[in-house]
């Protein structure tokens, strides 16, 4: 078992860095917490039944094993960008784009080795966590995983920090197409982590040490060690989870690699050059912190963020970073987004309705890369975006932003819209 994983691990190292599943969704929410869905057959857009789907799926009769397979398909983006002079000039010009966006293949299941264990293993082409640089395929998860009674689940290998919410949670699921606190967070890392639920799925709380030396090519010595934790807590459930009350609390120590740290971001896009970055600084490590925030109340939804980093860097002043968004939506067509008790996060929409379920959304955010000796940017900006839940798989969502960078002493503004197909099981 240990050995497979570890070729798992090598493998990934040599080419570098949901009642529907995906690799992110493997965990279903409870039913209490899903509204109505329709037959596959009753949409106006097709799409496969679960029974087809699921035709693929091995479970043993004596419940010694199981294999599932799931995948998330992006199959097509389209952005487009108008420039001012001041933002070409600090930028340089941001291309229109058509690209794959994510294509993701993963298998899970358990096995009975002494005791019970869950796997996950999914590959992935240009990952929403791949980083520019990183080679087009890359192994996304690879994980084991298995639950002492009274104690919680402890899982390990090339997992996610439990650290933001838009990265804890399936990125497909949320109601904005790309996240915006990237500066803040790393998405996959190897290494171990513990979690469970608390107050009757009340609560949860995450903790975890990871270290990617493995990955990357480093020396155990020089490769940055990273500690993060993630609390939750839900003050408010009622009409059976289609109002609620989500709020938590992060914090992550980031080692320094081989002395350097680097924070970096973009206007939540992933075709645009940075906009806001540090370049390298030489320092020792960061502390990280966030909160976050979920309000659903029927087809009402607002969630919000903060995080901040108070850098180790005397030679750059020991500089204190941050960003914050909020965004709000509205599900025209009455679903609510069933939240998953024991994950911590909102699930996808599910449509109740032949024509899908409509959703509109607004969202503001901003993120300061500046401050003591670092100007990396400050990046302020307004996004408005239509998302058609087709069925309990399919997506249809074009967004617009509005994006203004204060940098190099001017301000650039970029206007970007970005057109999205995805399908998910």
């Amino acid at each position: 078992m240990l050995a497979a994983l570890a070729a798992a691990l090598s493998l990934d190292a040599g080419i570098s860095p949901a009642s529907a599943q995906s690799a992110e969704s493997a965990a279903a929410p409870s039913a209490e917490t899903e509204p109505p869905a329709l037959n596959e057959a009753s949409y106006v857009i097709p799409d496969v039944s679960d029974n087809v789907l699921k035709s693929a799926d091995v479970v043993d009769s004596h419940d010694r094993y199981s294999l599932k397979f799931g995948a998330a398909i992006l199959p097509l983006d389209y952005t487009t960008f108008t420039q001012n002079a001041a933002s070409k000039e600090q930028v340089g010009v941001q291309d229109d784009t058509v690209e794959v966006r994510s294509f993701r293949l993963s298998a899970y299941g358990f096995f009975e080795i002494w005791r019970r264990w869950n796997y996950l293993v999914s590959y992935e082409y240009k990952g929403f966590d791949r980083d520019p640089g990183e080679p087009n395929w890359a192994a996304t998860d690879v994980k084991l995983a298995t639950t002492f009674t009274g104690v919680g689940t402890l899982s390990f290998g090339k997992i996610k920090e439990p650290f933001v919410y838009e990265m804890v949670g399936d990125s497909a699921n949320l109601p904005q197409s790309e996240r915006l606190l990237n500066p803040f967070f790393k998405s996959r890392n190897v290494g171990i982590q513990l979690t469970n639920t608390v107050f009757d799925q009340r609560g949860t709380w995450t903790v975890g040490a990871y270290d990617n030396w493995m990955t990357t090519g480093s020396t155990f010595k020089d490769a940055g060690k990273e500690v993060a934790a993630r609390f939750t807590a839900l003050p408010l459930w009622a009409q059976d989870g289609a109002e609620y009350l989500h709020l938590g609390l992060g914090v992550r120590y980031v080692g320094a690699d081989s002395g350097q740290l680097r924070f970096k971001g973009n206007p939540a896009s992933n075709v645009t050059s940075p906009y806001v970055d540090t370049g390298t600084m030489l320092g020792d490590h960061a502390w990280n912190t966030s909160l976050e925030a979920l309000w659903d109340y029927g087809p009402y939804s607002v969630l919000a963020e903060y995080a901040s980093s108070s850098v180790s860097s005397a030679s750059s002043g020991n500089p204190k970073f941050n960003g914050y968004y909020a965004v709000a939506s509205w599900v025209v067509t009455g679903e609510h987004r069933p939240y998953d008790r024991k994950a911590a996060y909102a699930r996808r929409v599910q449509p109740a309705h032949s024509w899908g379920a409509w959703e509109v959304m607004v969202r503001y955010g901003r993120v300061s890369l500046d401050d003591a000796a670092v100007e990396g940017g400050t990046m302020k900006g307004w996004w408005t975006g239509v998302n058609w839940w087709a069925t309990g798989r399919w997506k249809f969502s074009v967004s617009a932003g509005d994006v203004n960078l204060d940098r190099y002493g001017i301000r650039g503004n970029t206007i970007e819209v970005l057109s999205r197909v995805q399908w998910i099981y």
